[in-house]
């Protein structure tokens, strides 16, 4: 499996298993769980561009802050599917969106399986959570935006992904 040592948590080296996707790459299926524990694939948003947002936990300030900012976006955006995946568990996901009002985006887990995470490259391998990131996907599932970012507690680029699925 391929290791790569591109960013940091809280200054300190972290090591993501997975390929790197890149720009150009057809998307790799995934199965993740939404929140009443059945599957979710790209074949659930099928025909539509997809923004992916991912981030560690949705219990942290900067996952709270990514996904109500993309939840809010999901609502101006028409053919265009916003999905947040982390690896909490589905019930705590579901929980936050409740409590958060998040009714717009697509919150799946990829706890169980961590197929996301492998086969787009953000799985953590010290944490088993979600380097944060955005994948931008069009509707012939092609990448079209990546973003890994380099310090997991910072925030991803919101306009250069935006501006990217916009575009498509």
């Amino acid at each position: 499996m391929e290791k790569r040592s591109i960013t940091t948590f809280a200054g300190n080296p972290v090591t993501l298993l997975g390929k790197e996707i890149k720009v150009g790459d057809k998307a790799p299926e995934f199965v993740a769980l939404r929140g009443d524990l059945s599957p979710f694939t790209l074949k659930d948003v099928e025909g539509k561009v997809k923004l992916i947002s991912i981030v560690p936990s949705v219990d942290t300030g900067v996952c709270e802050l990514q996904t109500i900012r993309f939840n809010q976006e999901a609502s101006k955006l028409n053919d265009v599917a916003i999905i947040t995946i982390s690896c909490d568990l589905p019930f705590a996901q579901a929980r936050f969106c409740g409590a958060k009002g998040i009714e717009n985006a697509i919150v799946v887990s990829d706890y169980k399986d961590t197929t996301f995470g492998l086969n787009y490259g953000f799985l953590i391998e010290e944490f088993r959570l979600l380097n944060r990131g955005i994948v931008v996907i069009d509707k012939d599932d092609v990448v079209r935006y990546v973003e890994y970012v380099s310090e997991v507690t910072d925030h991803p680029d919101y306009d250069k992904a935006l501006e990217a699925a916009k575009s498509l």
